[in-house]
């Protein structure tokens, strides 16, 4: 009686930290069915198309800040790069590269603006990544710079006006920008599909290549990554610099979904970059979570976001439940780690 008492016990255990470990995938499925009663044709293709596609931007961001989280760092400035990028390729379509001194002025055509750009993001990543590895300033002080200069740049290059209409122009060959944030392939936004790729890629190098593994050695423990011979510095740059390029990407497509770019474009984007990290799982002491689980919670603070405009809630209330949602999913993260350390310590002694 007492050995069927003992397997009951440790079912029942087991049962409750496979739901901690599920715990994202169910709070999505919670949300999409409270939404789904509040509001008629919630669940219709439009507007889950809609949702994703709102999603998708996030996920896009939150997929750089993951790996720079996962590595035992953080990047509080992914949303003001997403601003500078987006007013970087704003002012190109717009007013060209200004050359004064050969009295000239250079139109990029668009599929070599976007690489431009891109690595814009990748050199501001560089600048976190060597602030972080060369000079020693902890990654929350040295991205809240970044943070802070990014977006003074941003609003001084256009003095705090707006780049509008960046349809180009056919004469200078720069037109076809707002295809990215608005065209569709199979009917399907070209944003959920770029995020779909992104998610690949990601996934598969954390998962199946040794740079993945080793993001992780380092953000679990930086000491024995150092024993192991794993270059630290290397691996932390590439986190900053995977996060300044899926910055500059998100400043890519909200530029192009405007037809406009807008200094203030992308603000408290890191804020809600990092929650979707969180509420996927990811540790924010580094060194555990996955990119799957950072999509999902994504589409959470997507979904929820949408749904909450859907109801009619305050944009104020909006915040607050979305700070809540972060607490609470924090909380959660440390019971799971607390049970975890308790059911190992118990292993050890059985054994």
């Amino acid at each position: 009686m007492v050995i069927t008492n003992m397997k009951e016990k440790k079912s029942t255990m087991s049962l409750g930290m496979l739901a901690l470990k599920m715990r994202t995938v169910i709070a999505l499925i919670l949300v999409v069915l409270v939404f789904s009663v509040l509001v008629p044709n919630f669940l219709s293709i439009n507007n889950l198309i809609v949702m994703v596609k709102h999603s998708a931007i996030w996920a896009i961001l939150a997929i750089g800040v993951a790996y720079v989280i996962i590595g035992g760092g953080i990047d509080l400035s992914v949303g003001s790069i997403a601003g500078f990028c987006g007013m970087i390729a704003g002012g190109l379509i717009v007013e060209g590269l200004r050359l004064p001194m050969f009295d000239m002025v250079i139109y990029f055509k668009i599929p070599l603006l976007i690489p431009i750009i891109l690595l814009i993001g990748v050199g501001l990543g560089v600048i976190n990544g060597l602030l972080v590895t060369k000079l020693n300033v902890a990654p929350f002080i040295a991205t809240l710079g970044m943070l802070y200069m990014a977006r003074g740049f941003a609003m001084l290059r256009s003095g705090g006006k707006t780049f509008p209409n960046l349809v180009g122009n056919p004469e200078l060959g720069n037109t076809g920008y707002t295809l990215l944030g608005s065209g569709t392939f199979l009917g399907i936004p070209f944003i959920i599909w770029i995020a779909i790729v992104l998610a690949i890629i990601a996934t598969y190098v954390s998962k199946h290549t040794p740079l993945g593994r080793y993001v992780y050695a380092v953000g679990g423990n930086e000491d024995a990554a150092v024993l192991s011979g794993i270059r630290v510095n290397r691996i932390k740059m590439g986190t900053y610099m995977f996060s300044g390029f899926s910055a500059a990407l998100v400043g890519l497509i909200l530029s192009s979904q405007l037809a406009a770019s807008h200094p203030a474009t992308g603000e408290s984007y890191e804020l809600t970059a990092i929650a979707a990290v969180v509420l996927g799982g990811t540790s924010l002491s580094g060194g555990r979570g996955t990119i799957l689980g950072t999509i999902v919670g994504a589409l959470i603070l997507g979904v929820l976001n949408d749904g909450l405009v859907m109801v009619g809630v305050s944009s104020f209330w909006q915040i607050a439940i979305k700070g809540m949602v972060v607490i609470v999913a924090v909380v959660i993260d440390q019971f799971q780690l607390k049970k975890q350390d308790e059911m190992a310590l118990k292993q050890q002694k059985e054994a």
